[in-house]
């Protein structure tokens, strides 16, 4: 149960007011839709089951609508945001809304492509409303630099959602879902309407949840090799194995003895293939 004021909150009424007076008009280049119902942020929260001992990375907080909400929730909350009016005045929102959790609240005014590292605890969760343009990118570099983070919880455009959450077979099961699952379980958790958002997008959004695995992926192969693989099977998709990692192999016939001693039919496309049969892939090519 939330022991704050239930009106610590962002409104309509209070983010076109908070927009106005800082001159914010959002834009696209930045895939900025600021989330106006409280319901939703809390909904959010729920969902990426945040509690009392978490530490959450937010990226792209915006004009704090889920950071209070987490600030609820949470032990504490690191922002990261690029745009430099919003990040300027986030944290006189947080403490004029939320006074006593001021203390517990710690801006990055950063491009999160871009962060390295994080102030005070590490990060437990990561919870974010995430641009449309740069999802997948913020996302998997998140996962990568910071390892403490146990669950995530993003809302992204519908479309994305589906890729991240895809299975091998399905027809948009591709680079973002076969990465995500280097690092994580994923599956959708739901979904967002655009009546939430100001202004409304002119797509639907949907929220994904990543609960890391407990242990990586068994291969004696770097992630960097793995993921070279899979780049280059999904650069040309529609071509067999054999004829899609011919340049990363060095010949269709390398490609070919890569596969076979990875027990992957040449035959296959990489959009059949598990995070662990790319794994096997790359690691039979440099045995």
């Amino acid at each position: 149960m939330s022991t704050t004021d239930p009106d610590a909150l962002l409104g309509p009424a209070d983010i076109r007011e908070l927009a106005a007076a800082l001159g914010v008009r959002p834009t696209k280049q930045r895939g900025q839709n600021f989330v106006i119902d409280a319901n939703t942020v809390r909904r959010i929260v729920r969902t990426a089951e945040v509690r009392p001992d978490d530490v959450v990375v937010e990226v792209g907080p915006g004009l704090g609508s889920l950071t209070l909400a987490l600030l609820e929730a949470a032990d504490r909350v690191i922002a990261v945001e690029i745009d430099d009016v919003l990040a300027g005045a986030l944290p006189a929102t947080i403490a004029a809304r939320m006074p006593a959790k001021k203390d517990r609240f710690a801006l990055v005014h950063s491009d999160a492509m871009h962060v390295q590292e994080l102030p005070g605890p590490p990060p437990t969760a990561l919870v974010a409303n995430l641009p449309y343009n740069v999802a997948v990118p913020v996302l998997l570099h998140m996962l990568d630099r910071f390892p403490t983070i146990e669950r995530t919880l993003v809302m992204v455009q519908a479309e994305v959602a589906d890729r991240l959450a895809a299975r091998p077979g399905n027809k948009v099961y591709g680079v973002p879902s076969v990465k995500a699952n280097w690092y994580a379980e994923v599956k959708r958790a739901g979904a967002i309407g655009r009546n939430v958002f100001w202004p409304a997008p002119n797509v639907d959004s949907g929220l994904v949840s990543l609960v890391r695995r407990p242990e990586p992926v068994k291969t004696t192969a770097s992630k960097k090799d793995v993921f070279a693989v899979v780049d280059a099977a999904f650069a040309q998709r529609r071509k067999t194995l054999r004829a899609a990692l011919a340049g990363w192999a060095g010949s269709p016939a390398a490609a070919e003895a890569a596969l076979v001693a990875a027990g992957v039919s040449p035959q296959a496309r990489g959009e059949s293939l598990t995070v662990e049969e790319f794994a096997r892939i790359a690691e039979a090519k440099s045995a």
